[in-house]
């Protein structure tokens, strides 16, 4: 049975894994380019969408490319504020009703911008599009639009890769570089729990990013050690390009509530530990613990298909694996821009690919919002999970009695 995408669009979403620089509007883009004399490959949205933000890449490094011109015109706070406000709407726009913005602030500190200065930019964007959302619908007790924020950490990065990095000058280049990413991550966590505490902005979460080969979790111990002591939720990249390992570490050793992407769960032979000598048991233990602990898996498929091409189409995707087995899914965009894609697309694919019942595609839904880091208290979410749960019969039974 496949549910119309008119349906698909008209049911409360979440987006849990979604990128603010990867998911500006084209024209946007343009315009901001335009203003901030910032150079772009084409100044028209077909030139664009033919030379850089495809349908599909070749590569996870061409899939990347355009993040250099979206992070070149997100320098100031008019445009911070302006993207995040049209993230929101576009999301509202399709039926999404919660959403974790995720950015990495030090990549948008030009102009001498803080840390404060950028967080405070991209709520007030997101408050301004929440607030009119919340005018249109508390007279119909439909659920309003809310959000959290979550701060990304890099698992590496070079020298001179940020203004931020180099406002901390000394203090890192006097370090080897395994040491430079701990402090810099931990000084993130700790400017993301002042903008929380002392500003009230809703940052819900710390997450790391990044390269996974080469570069892993356990150096960033000490922040994600720093945002759970300071009951800032954790959820981290892993998975992505890397193998079970990479997860179990980010489980194990940064206390990850969530894990972004989470692709390479299965894959038996991507663990390069000599000591597992039972891989196979070994990745059928971890899936075990990850859904006995309900460790949600943020899924994004179009994504993972354009940085790994090698998996061909959306039927080689483990999502029904993750079905199969029981885990607390949900599906997610990652970029909306660079992957062309929706939650409502997310979800029309995942359906018409993996034969996804109705009472699957409930359940992927509200664990999205179960699995949230809502900003605000337990009681309140647990009071707005309900509304939503009332309001996602409500629509499905309007739509049946319709057709």
């Amino acid at each position: 049975m496949t549910l119309p995408i008119d349906l698909l669009r008209a049911l409360p979403k979440t987006d849990l894994h979604v990128h603010l620089d990867g998911s500006l509007r084209l024209g946007t883009l343009i315009e901001l380019a335009q203003a901030r004399g910032v150079a772009l490959p084409s100044t028209t949205e077909a030139g664009l969408t033919e030379l850089v933000f495809k349908e599909r890449y070749a590569s996870l490094v061409e899939y990347l490319a355009g993040f250099q011109y979206t992070c070149a015109v997100l320098q100031d706070i008019e445009a911070l504020e302006r993207v995040a406000y049209e993230l929101a709407w576009d999301n509202i726009d399709e039926g999404v009703r919660y959403i974790e913005v995720r950015f990495a602030p030090q990549l948008h500190m030009g102009a001498g911008l803080t840390l404060e200065d950028v967080l405070t930019a991209v709520d007030r964007g997101l408050v301004r599009a929440s607030t009119e959302h919340l005018a249109q619908v508390s007279a119909s007790g439909e659920p309003p639009f809310r959000y959290g924020i979550i701060v990304c950490a890099l698992r590496m990065f070079t020298d001179g890769f940020s203004p931020w990095y180099a406002q901390l000058g000394g203090l890192l280049r006097a370090m080897p570089q395994k040491n430079q990413f701990t402090t810099a991550s931990l000084e993130l966590a700790r400017g993301a729990v002042r903008c929380r505490d002392t500003l009230g902005i809703p940052v819900v979460g710390f997450d790391l990013a990044g390269q996974e080969e080469g570069y892993p979790a356990r150096a960033h111990w000490e922040a994600f050690q720093y945002a759970h002591q300071h009951f800032l939720k954790k959820t981290v990249h892993a998975g992505e390009a890397y193998g079970p390992e990479s997860i179990f570490q980010a489980i194990t050793e940064l206390h990850a509530d969530r894990i972004g992407h989470g692709y390479h769960l299965f894959d038996a032979a991507r663990i390069e530990d000599p000591a597992i000598a039972d891989r196979d048991a070994y990745v059928q233990a971890l899936a075990q613990y990850i859904a006995d602990r309900r460790v949600t898996i943020e899924v994004c498929i179009t994504s993972n298909l354009q940085t790994n091409p090698e998996i061909g189409s959306a039927e080689n995707h483990v999502f029904r694996k993750m079905l199969d087995a029981q885990l607390s899914a949900t599906l997610c965009t990652d970029n909306r821009l660079v992957s062309h894609t929706t939650v409502t697309g997310e979800y029309d694919l995942a359906v018409k690919t993996f034969e996804m019942t109705p009472k699957e595609v409930r359940s992927c839904i509200i664990y999205g919002f179960k699995r949230s880091f809502f900003p605000g208290d337990y009681r309140e979410k647990r009071a707005y999970v309900r509304q939503i749960i009332d309001h996602y019969d409500h629509v499905e039974a309007r739509f049946h009695r319709g057709s």
